[in-house]
């Protein structure tokens, strides 16, 4: 039967708490919290203190630890002794730890003596298995060392010497210095366990470690939490911290790691996350492994998740796809252009010479197009900007362009470009280009906001008098074709006495680049 069994079946009528303050050694009482619980009457006599004043009070802040450097450090020795014990559970000692403890003189002035002392940290559980309460047992330890360093002082001497010999083979067999042995070692273990952690918390990809078989987050590091967008994920299983991963089959593979003991790897994977909560899933692209951990026995009692966020390298791939295969379509539509181009303008022209300048023309308006598509890398171009560059050749002040910014697609500015190209040769030729005065009036407008249809208005004006060709030549048909075929819109080409007009309208989500 336990002493609280006895206790309790009143078979020993002992006052617990009676033995405990008689006791000749020190003991208090902790909070996990390190707020002081309880002491005995040896802990107020060592430390001078009274009851009522400490109860309650911060461990730390209870008592002036006195003058000096060390300070810090003796307190950091007994909060980390204590912190341990707390974490894992288990009873944890300290060797040899020095304060500076206050002492009142006859005159009433306090003075500081150093003294050191041996302590044992004790873990005290509920019911359910959690620390309640830190059980602090201290040994006065000064005499001993203060005799171990008066010996190390006359060590220069043949008798100082013998002094120390004789001290540590008193001493080395003792339970202290094996305590002290396995003091440095944890002190040892602990700055590389430090170090490992800030190698860990510091690594430029995601880690997590899973423990048990529901997967459950024992450790993570900050790419880690960067990655999840910084959700509560200590304690927490993956599957209750990052829900949407589980319809997403991650789950599964962690289940086979854990049942087979052999790693899976993923390349360029899609991870779906969400970034607020219950808001829409946001595509993250991940190199992965999921690597078993192993016990002594060699079961696997946990999963090492490591990788990178490939988003960027895997969108950037896409897109270099996506261009050159654009590039691939594009060079053949060219091709066909130029194919078409050749064909309809030696038609046209039966002279050489006339025949090289108008290929020549055309093909340079599809190159300044192109020109103007490169520099946004193809991803599309302005309509004002495709009216000037076709129209630079005829003197900018004779061309008046009014319009919004109209963004276009590449296939939307070829087009477009070919047009103007083949509207400001006609003009140069027979219309208000043709003669000193006349000009050229460029308005559009999106005639629509719903179905955003694009209204251009092309207008002749001081030119000679036009009237309706008896023939439609190349020029007339390819501006036709390029917006009924390319642009799937319509055009109307009117041949008033005044001026030439065209009206081109076009639906823009064809062609656009947004």
């Amino acid at each position: 039967m336990t002493l609280k069994e006895l206790v309790k079946s009143g078979d020993l009528a002992v006052d617990l708490a009676t033995a405990f303050d008689a006791s000749p050694n020190p003991y208090v009482l902790v909070h996990p919290d390190l707020r002081i619980a309880g002491m005995n009457q040896a802990y107020l006599d060592v430390t001078h203190s009274r009851r009522e004043d400490i109860i309650g009070q911060p461990m730390f802040s209870a008592f002036d630890s006195g003058p000096g450097e060390d300070a810090p450090e003796n307190v950091r020795q007994v909060r980390a002794s204590i912190q341990k014990a707390i974490t894992t559970r288990a009873r944890d000692h300290l060797a040899v730890v020095r304060f500076s403890m206050p002492r009142v003189l006859e005159t009433g002035e306090k003075q500081f003596e150093e003294r050191y002392w041996s302590a044992t940290h004790t873990p005290v559980l509920n019911g359910a298995g959690d620390v309640v309460y830190v059980l602090q047992h201290t040994t006065d330890i000064t005499e001993l060392e203060r005799l171990r360093h008066r010996a190390k002082d006359d060590g220069a001497t043949e008798d100082g010497a013998e002094a120390v010999s004789a001290l540590d083979a008193m001493v080395g067999g003792s339970v202290l210095m094996r305590a002290r042995s396995v003091q440095e070692d944890n002190r040892r273990l602990e700055t590389e366990r430090n170090q490992l952690t800030d190698m860990f918390m510091q690594a430029p990809g995601f880690i997590a470690v899973l423990s048990g078989p529901e997967h459950r987050f024992q450790l993570f590091n900050e790419a880690y939490r960067r990655l999840t967008d910084h959700r509560d994920l200590a304690g927490k299983t993956v599957a209750e911290a990052l829900p949407e991963m589980v319809p997403q089959g991650y789950i599964d593979r962690l289940d086979s790691v854990f049942e087979t003991g052999e790693p899976i790897e993923g390349r360029g994977s899609l991870l779906q996350l969400q970034t607020v909560p219950d808001g829409p899933l946001e595509n993250t692209y991940v190199d992965f492994i999921y690597q078993p951990i192993r016990d002594d026995g060699g079961k696997v009692v946990g999963i090492f998740v490591q990788g990178h966020d490939v988003t960027d390298n895997v969108l950037a791939a896409q897109r270099q796809k996506l261009m050159i295969d654009e590039l691939n379509h594009r060079v053949k539509n060219t091709l066909a252009t130029v194919q078409s181009i050749a064909m309809q303008t030696a038609r046209s022209n039966t002279e050489p010479r006339a025949f090289a300048e108008s290929f020549q023309a055309r093909l340079m308006s599809l190159s300044h197009t192109h020109d103007l598509l490169t520099r946004s890398h193809w991803e599309g171009a302005d309509l004002g900007d495709i009216l000037r560059h076709e129209t630079e050749a005829h003197e900018a002040h004779r061309i008046s362009a009014n319009g919004p910014p109209v963004p276009l697609g590449p296939a939307f500015a070829l087009s477009l470009g070919m047009i103007f190209h083949e509207l400001a040769t006609n003009a140069a030729k027979y219309g208000s280009l043709s003669v000193p005065g006349g000009r050229v009036i460029v308005d559009w407008t999106i005639a629509d906001q719903t179905d955003r249809r694009l209204v251009v208005e092309w207008i002749e004006v001081g030119g000679p008098e036009v009237g309706e060709p008896t023939r439609r030549g190349f020029g007339t048909r390819m501006v036709e074709r390029n917006v009924r075929h390319d642009l799937a819109g319509d055009v109307e080409l009117r041949y008033a006495p005044d001026g030439f007009r065209a009206t081109i309208t076009a639906p823009l989500d064809r062609g656009t680049c947004r």
